[in-house]
């Protein structure tokens, strides 16, 4: 058994969007609409300063540090080398970031995500970008008022959310912590929103 500790999200008062992890399926390849739309919204990322962040692997991950890096954005990867995990993508050598870090499994690669960014942007994917989601939108929940918004991107997101308010019990504050989005357009408008929401932050916190 390991004796490393796992590393959990830091509490620190959030008042800037200045890092952005990308979540999304390793499956996709260029010919998937969603690959663009990663790469595009990474690459808007990186224009506007932001470090665009993800786990290092193919598919979505792949499109965001190539988004961000035709931008001459900072990119960062965080990840970990499974020696028996046969479902689990592994790293990508075509993800190539400004900075790796190296975890020593799937629960600390993806608290790491979440640690080293200020906001998350969710495409579709698969069980481990549904898991990803779940945890942090739990921990916006509970960090409610100093939390880590989200970007849900895609048309399938309303129908999804949907089934999740109807079926579950979610309060008014778990919705306020993320927008759903369906194309670049509403992607910078959501981006917009939430660093103005840091702005009003930051005010208060004078």
């Amino acid at each position: 058994m390991s004796n490393k500790k796992v590393v959990v999200p830091k509490a620190n008062r959030l008042l800037r969007i200045e890092k952005i992890a990308f979540y999304g399926s390793a499956d996709l390849d260029e010919t998937d609409p969603a690959y663009d739309e990663a790469y595009q919204a990474a690459k808007h990322v990186a224009k506007r300063g932001k470090m665009v962040i993800d786990g290092g692997g193919p598919g979505i991950m792949r499109a965001a540090t190539n988004g961000a890096e035709s931008a001459g954005g900072k990119t960062l990867v965080v990840t970990f080398y499974p020696q028996d995990l046969p479902e689990f993508e592994g790293r990508d050598e075509l993800n190539v970031a400004d900075k790796e870090i190296k975890t020593a499994n799937y629960i600390e690669r993806m608290f790491g995500l979440m640690d080293n960014a200020d906001l998350f942007v969710c495409f579709k994917g698969g069980t481990g970008t549904l898991s990803e989601w779940a945890t942090a939108w739990l921990l916006a929940h509970l960090y409610y008022g100093n939390h880590k918004p989200m970007i849900l991107y895609g048309k399938f997101w309303h129908e999804f959310m949907d089934v999740v308010h109807k079926n579950f019990m979610i309060g008014y504050k778990e919705a306020q912590v993320y927008r759903i989005v369906e194309n670049l357009e509403e992607f910078k408008i959501a981006l917009r929103i939430f660093d103005e929401e840091m702005a009003a932050r930051r005010l208060k916190s004078v």
